[in-house]
């Protein structure tokens, strides 16, 4: 099979580390062209724009708008021949059922699976606390996150992944970055539907959200159980989450029975 052409967008921005770790190491294995934010977009979900502003950059194209602008504008006029959409390396982890929808690294390869291209979103978990901003600044910060990438995307899309699954998230720990040696297990996960978010008031007008379980994280309290992907990065391994982009239904009988009922009584009368 011949290299694939790879979309690599993300949502820290073009000129972010982490993005630069992935572009460099793609391209030793695909024909990478860059369309990714201007500056930084995290946590926008999936917001898109009427518009967009786009400029040429060295890695390829930097769009003044979000992930998901990225992924369009990409897709549908930049790079639409793309085998293969990459969403990273985010600074962060994006953990949980209640994280996807949120996260513009994980908005990115959603978009692209509706277009029917299959995407990868990576993201490196930091165990920090009021020193996160100073930890992972150097490409080689990312190395495992680059050699897991590297991996799946030249195993995961000619072995029938994709076939079953519209989107890979992957989450890697930064502690292997950080100089332990010897390798990292990599485990197929789920996403964990623990839930931590809170809010507290702070004075007459304002109320301060939190989200509890990054505090748990860092202080190893965490109880999702294995096979979880919060579960996989607290052990130091790499968790690949197989996703599905449209959102699932279900037959429900009571469901079917209310609405018929609705029905039958608006008919009745009219």
């Amino acid at each position: 099979m011949d290299a694939p052409r790879i979309l690599l967008t993300n949502d820290d921005g073009i000129g972010s580390v982490g993005f630069r770790a992935l572009y460099e190491g793609l391209s030793t294995v695909g024909d990478v062209v860059a369309v990714a934010p201007a500056d930084d977009q995290s946590s926008v979900g999936r917001t898109v724009s009427t518009a967009v502003t786009v400029d040429d950059h060295e890695y390829g194209y930097a769009v003044h708008g979000t992930p998901v602008d990225c992924v369009i504008a990409g897709l549908g006029s930049i790079c639409p021949d793309a085998d293969l959409v990459v969403s990273g390396c985010n600074k962060g982890g994006n953990l949980g059922a209640y994280v996807l929808g949120r996260s513009g690294t994980v908005s990115a390869a959603v978009e692209a699976a509706f277009f029917g291209v299959p995407a990868i979103s990576v993201s490196m978990y930091i165990e920090g606390g009021d020193d996160w901003a100073s930890l992972a600044t150097e490409p080689a910060d990312f190395a495992t996150a680059r050699r897991a990438t590297k991996h799946l995307v030249e195993h995961a899309t000619t072995n029938g992944v994709f076939e079953a699954a519209d989107y890979l998230n992957v989450n890697v720990p930064f502690r292997d970055n950080a100089g332990v040696t010897g390798s990292i297990p990599m485990r197929v996960t789920r996403p964990s539907m623990r839930y931590e978010m809170g809010a507290e008031r702070n004075g007459d007008r304002e109320i301060e959200l939190k989200d509890g379980i990054w505090e748990l994280m860092r202080g190893d309290s965490v109880d999702d159980p294995v096979g979880t992907d919060r579960r996989a990065v607290a052990d130091g391994e790499i968790s690949v989450s197989p996703l599905t982009a449209p959102h699932a239904t279900k037959h429900h009988d009571a469901l079917d029975e209310i609405v018929a009922g609705y029905t039958a009584r608006t008919e009745g009368s009219s």
